[in-house]
Parts: structure tokens; sequence; C-alpha cells
């Protein structure tokens, strides 16, 4: 995959904001897969209100740009790194664009005190559209266990996952992750950006040389997915 790509748009702002506030790194990373990876996403690296404020901006003006608001009733934000996504995207929508939509998320474990439950935030009620909001997805796996989750809780119809950024790598087979996952589960997944975006744009502002492209290239060819 060539990754000489023009940034322009939201990718390229986004790219920008992702790499100014520390997100993205490059290098050698031991992923949850077993895959080593020449570069690692990590929204969990966003620690300030204006960075936070920026990103749930970035996933707002995705949702209304890609025509998913019309058809999206509650936000879900899968722990952990799911919740400040959701939050502030819900937080985005309305102080930007005037769309009141509920978020929700889960905890790790179901709560036996007090209101109890597994789901925290806005009511998930049947019937409910939900868009999924996460980081990123590698193989899908995890985002098998949020499905379930949902479903558990109430009869929704899980409209999208809406990621950051799409590694392009396969799952289990030779297709991408986020084909596989589609396909298998009749769900689409939505990315903001790609890793080519985030090259581009971090070569583009000198933050990479042609080593590092190189890198991700030789990774793509390896594990990069057919779509």
């Amino acid at each position: 995959m060539n990754v000489n790509k023009k940034e322009g748009g939201i990718e390229g702002e986004f790219s920008a904001f992702l790499l100014s506030a520390g997100v993205v790194k490059f290098g050698s990373f031991k992923l949850k897969s077993g895959r080593t990876s020449p570069y690692f996403v990590n929204l969990g690296a966003i620690g300030s209100g204006k960075s936070l404020w920026a990103l749930g901006s970035y996933y707002a003006r995705a949702i209304v740009e890609k025509g998913l608001a019309a058809e999206t009733d509650l936000l879900f934000g899968p722990s952990y790194k799911g919740i400040p996504i959701a939050v502030s995207a819900s937080l985005a929508l309305y102080r930007e664009f005037g769309i009141e939509m509920r978020f929700a998320f889960n905890r790790k474990e179901a709560k036996d005190h007090g209101e109890g439950g597994i789901i925290a935030g806005g009511e998930l009620r049947d019937g409910d559209r939900v868009g999924i909001l996460d980081d990123v997805m590698t193989t899908g796996k995890t985002k098998e266990e949020v499905l379930s989750v949902i479903r558990g809780s109430a009869k929704a119809e899980i409209k999208y996952i809406m990621i950051a950024v799409d590694r392009l790598e396969r799952g289990e087979t030779e297709a991408m992750a986020t084909s596989e996952f589609e396909r298998r589960y009749g769900i689409r997944v939505v990315p903001i950006i790609t890793i080519l975006d985030l090259v581009s744009a971090a070569k583009a502002l000198g933050i990479i040389g042609e080593d590092a492209v190189r890198s991700v290239e030789a990774y793509l060819r390896e594990y990069g997915g057919k779509a």
C-alpha cells in the first residue's frame, strides 16, 4: 500500500490533531493481537479538557458529515477508552450542531448495589439505534464483547461502529478486519481516518522520515487486509 496520500479535509485536520496531541507514536510496539507494529494509536493519551473537546468535535463532525446523526438515538462508549469519546462527542453534537443525543457506556463488572447493572449513563432502551464510538480496530475481537453487552441490555439496533483510525489490517482471514466485521455482523465500521492518512500527515509535518514510512509499508504488506 502506498502511504504517500494527499491530506485534506477532516482527514488531514484530524490526523494533524492526533499527531500534535501525542496520540500516535512511531517505533516498535507489541499489540494485543501479538503483532509488532511500527506505530501505535492510543486515544487514552488525551488528558486535557482542550484536547478532549477537540476529539469530541471531530467525532461529532464525522457523525454529521457522514449522515449518521439522523439514524442515531444513543452513542455508546465501550469501557474504558470509548467512554470519554462518547461523552465528548455527545457534548460537541449539542454545542456545535444543536443535536441532543444520549450517551451510555458499560462497566467492566456489573454493579450489584444501588441501581445495579452493567450500563451507565443514558438509558439504553428497546428500539434504540446505537452508534458505538471507539478508538481503533485491529482484529475486531474486542468489539464482539461490546455487541454482547448492548444486546444483553436492550433490544437495540446497532447501526455502526465509528473508530478514529482504521489500521487496515487483516482479521482472521485475508480480508481487512473492518470488512470482515461488517460481513460477519452486518454492522458498518466507519473510520474517520486510516493509517495512510496518519502517515501522510506525519511525513508532511516532518514528524517521520522515509525509514518510518517504509516500515509502515512493510507492515501493511505483511498484515494488511483486502477490502
